[in-house]
């Protein structure tokens, strides 16, 4: 029983943001602009991410990263555990438009399914 106790409290801060699992590559680096190495977020909220890193960030370090879709984000190292950390982020985001498929800047990719044509079917 204490070891299940022990294991919640390990946890960290209570999450209240609904999670998506996702997995997105990024860079983290200080807010003077030096690298701390790359990572894989494998968890996103409006709040905060988890993420896998390349080498270990202490927990209270500030980071800055950007972010697919998003852009420029920062926040502060809420935990770290061997080489993932969980981040709180300076301001809520929208998780969704990491999400969003990369645009190629194409009329084509930005039209929805039902307006495109299919070139193979014109004669």
């Amino acid at each position: 029983m204490m070891d299940e106790d022990r294991n919640i409290a390990d946890r960290g801060p209570a999450r209240t943001a609904p999670r998506d699992s996702l997995f997105l590559l990024t860079s983290f680096a200080t807010p003077e602009g030096a690298p701390l190495g790359k990572a894989r977020i494998r968890n996103l909220s409006a709040t905060g991410l988890m993420a896998d890193c390349e080498r270990a960030i202490p927990a209270d370090a500030r980071v800055e990263f950007e972010l697919r879709g998003v852009g420029k984000v920062s926040g502060v190292v809420a935990w770290s555990r061997d080489d993932k950390i969980g981040i709180a982020f300076d301001a809520p985001i929208d998780p969704q438009l990491a999400r969003k498929p990369v645009s190629t800047g194409s009329s084509q990719q930005q039209m929805p399914d039902y307006l495109r044509t299919n070139p193979l079917l014109r004669r």
